[in-house]
């Protein structure tokens, strides 16, 4: 007997009705409640930790044993979300909390208002915001899972700074070396990173309107790897992991009422992240400027 058949034989029958309308009434209505289970979203909690030098490291997953529960994330948030796979086709709930709906998680708070290297650029963050039209909030929250807002990070893959730019990256952006200093000297200066980080980053919005998420992946692992995918989130856990921890942290920084539309994208992630990516892509859609070509590790 099918599962869902056995459960509605076990219901009450009314004496109002028959048998047959009662089993056929419950069965629809089971099936109703079966897919309505279905659709909630996965809890997208955030982990993190924050070492000896007061960096702080984010993921939608545990990546080791430093890592402790910072905040669990909502089941769903409210509002349509959209499926880059079907061309922005609504398709149910999104997988993240409403922006600002349980407010600031105490931990979360807490790293913003002890770190030293945060309040040293948040001015910066303000100045990027206010020029390139990109919520404060989102550059807070790319930052901290980027760099922990550590100046002076530098991932395996070679990518410098607050928002971890890769140098060609850096380059298309205005970024040049000199006689005194290497681009990946240049690239620990906050205000240049910034600069040319949210220059980047407000490329990669305006090239995926209305999918936040599609922008944020291309950050992490290059446009070309996102339209490759055929303008849907790589599959690549640390890109995967990536997004789901920043979209986790913009969403609860940024203030009730306050989330800008950005046609979010519904996803269903798992992995961890191990380094980052952003990485130059080997070809692009229609775009203002002409790209450098790479190839990802």
């Amino acid at each position: 007997m099918n599962p869902c058949a056995k459960l509605v034989s076990l219901l009450p029958r009314p004496a109002w009705g028959g048998a047959t309308r009662w089993r056929a009434l419950g069965f629809s209505l089971l099936l109703i409640l079966v897919a309505a289970l279905q659709a909630v979203p996965a809890r997208a909690d955030v982990w993190g930790y924050v070492n000896a030098q007061g960096t702080a490291h984010f993921s939608a997953t545990r990546l080791d044993e430093r890592y402790e529960l910072f905040f669990r994330g909502g089941g769903g948030g409210g509002g349509e979300s959209f499926n880059a796979g079907d061309n922005g086709e609504a398709s149910g709930r999104s997988a993240y909390p409403a922006a600002g709906a349980a407010g600031v998680p105490p931990k979360l708070q807490a790293f913003f208002d002890v770190s030293p290297n945060y309040k040293a650029v948040r001015h910066l963050l303000r100045e990027a915001s206010l020029a390139h039209g990109i919520d404060y909030e989102l550059l807070q929250a790319l930052i901290a899972t980027e760099s922990g807002f550590d100046t002076h990070a530098v991932s395996p893959k070679g990518a410098v700074g607050l928002m971890q730019l890769i140098p060609p990256t850096a380059e298309r952006y205005g970024v040049r070396a000199d006689k005194t200093s290497a681009i990946q000297k240049k690239l620990t200066d906050p205000r240049t990173n910034i600069g040319a980080g949210s220059r980047y980053l407000s490329y990669l919005i305006k090239l995926f309107p209305g999918q936040l998420e599609l922008a944020l992946a291309a950050y992490n692992a290059g446009e070309g790897a996102v339209q490759r995918a055929g303008n849907k989130i790589p599959n690549y856990p640390e890109t995967k992991n990536y997004v789901k921890t920043v979209m986790q942290l913009y969403n609860h920084l940024k203030p009730p009422g306050a989330m800008a539309a950005s046609g979010r994208v519904r996803m269903e992630m798992m992995g961890g992240t191990r380094g980052r990516g952003n990485m130059v892509p080997l070809q692009v859609a229609s775009g203002p400027s002409p790209e450098v070509k790479a190839v990802r590790d």
